[in-house]
């Protein structure tokens, strides 16, 4: 195998994985009462608001009474008053 061949081959395995790590997006989303969870999407639902974040914005935050920390559900909902609220 020569060099450019060898070099070419890097440079197209680094371009593939920068495609696919720039195409993934996520989000930290927090509700009025300070329930904050991960999404991938942006939803509205109508008298609803969130405020939405980067998703590293979490490691930056202090969780306590005021902000907690929910986990990760499956489908299309919120959270509300510590209970997943699905739609």
């Amino acid at each position: 195998m020569t060099l450019k061949k060898l070099l070419l081959g890097a440079a197209l395995g680094v371009g593939a994985l920068i495609g696919v790590a720039s195409s993934a997006s996520a989000y930290v989303v927090c509700n009025r009462e300070g329930d904050c969870w991960h999404t991938e999407s942006r939803y509205r639902y109508p008298g609803i608001g969130f405020s939405y974040h980067p998703d590293d914005w979490y490691f930056h935050q202090r969780w306590d009474a005021d902000r907690r920390w929910r986990e990760y559900n499956r489908g299309r909902g919120y959270w509300r008053g510590g209970v997943w609220v699905t739609f």
